[in-house]
């Protein structure tokens, strides 16, 4: 339960990911193979049609998309280098 609560705050802080995104697919710190792994993980997160959770179930609903998105972003800044993950204070986030 404990780790549910840590991916929540962490895709609550989204606004600092974006600088990050933007130097994660730019620099050329980080291998092609983790950028394309990264456009993967993106890309199936935003045409995977199916739900696990319906969204109709309010806050339940939602929960799927905030775990699934949460996992997206921790991979993202787990393959990033240290240099990266320091300039945009997401080190301790792993």
């Amino acid at each position: 339960m404990f780790k549910f609560f840590k991916r929540l705050k962490f895709v609550l802080k989204f606004w600092k990911f974006i600088p990050f995104l933007k130097d994660y697919f730019l620099t050329s710190e980080v291998a092609l193979p983790k950028k394309l792994f990264g456009v993967g993980l993106l890309a199936a997160y935003a045409v995977f049609p199916f739900d696990i959770i319906p969204d109709f179930l309010i806050f339940f609903g939602i929960l799927d998309e905030v775990t699934l998105a949460a996992f997206v972003l921790q991979r993202l800044v787990k393959n990033a280098p240290p240099s990266l993950q320091e300039k945009h204070g997401l080190s301790g986030m792993k």
